[in-house]
């Protein structure tokens, strides 16, 4: 009984392994494609590995509502080299515009965490998250950084709401919805969009 007990806990494991890698890849190899098709060069390949570490954020907080320190760590590490790339003659300047707008958009987050516990009595926003617009803010410019936020809230709910109705159950304000699933991917298109129309 205990080894046909592990033996079914193996494979699920592996299947639900399997399953993620298959969701990574069938989101990493387009993400890759298209931000080396946006911009050239190191910028282009800069924001496909902002791609393929988005993606891999979304496929881990889907799967287990954490986002690793060590995917943001690769996050931040990519933005300051980007930062840079994007301004050679100008490189500290950059870099530290890019540490301010994601101190800020950071600090906004932990605002807004703290004021939810205070109201609700319950953590609202993982620290993760909080992470995360760190992330945000040193790859966006000032006029991206509300878009990604509102574009990833708008498809949580909206995607919180079509499941629930699928599943013929109510919505309900205590529910845990992964918003790195949502946030990170559009922390990426809004650099594809930053890079392919408003950049000069």
């Amino acid at each position: 009984m205990l080894i046909r007990s592990v033996e079914t806990m193996t494979r699920g494991f592996a299947i639900s392994v399997g399953r993620s890698s298959l969701i990574f890849w069938s989101f990493a190899v387009p993400g890759v494609l298209i931000s080396i098709a946006s911009a050239p060069d190191t910028i282009g390949l800069l924001g496909a590995g902002l791609a393929l570490v988005m993606v891999a954020i979304a496929v881990v907080d889907r799967r287990s509502f954490v986002i690793p320190d060590a995917l943001t760590a690769a996050g931040l590490g990519l933005a300051v080299v980007h930062a840079a790339a994007q301004e050679p003659d100008a490189m500290v300047h950059a870099v530290l515009l890019a540490a301010v707008r994601g101190a800020a958009l950071a600090s906004l987050f932990l605002i807004f965490r703290s004021v939810y516990a205070r109201i609700r009595g319950r953590q609202g926003l993982g620290l993760g998250d909080v992470k995360l617009a760190g992330v945000a803010g040193a790859w966006l410019d000032w006029s991206l950084m509300p878009i990604a936020v509102e574009l990833a809230a708008v498809a949580a709910l909206c995607a919180y709401a079509l499941r629930q109705a699928f599943l013929g159950r109510p919505i309900s304000v205590t529910n845990r919805v992964p918003f790195g699933l949502f946030f990170a991917p559009a922390i990426w298109a809004c650099w594809v969009l930053e890079t392919t129309w408003l950049t000069p």
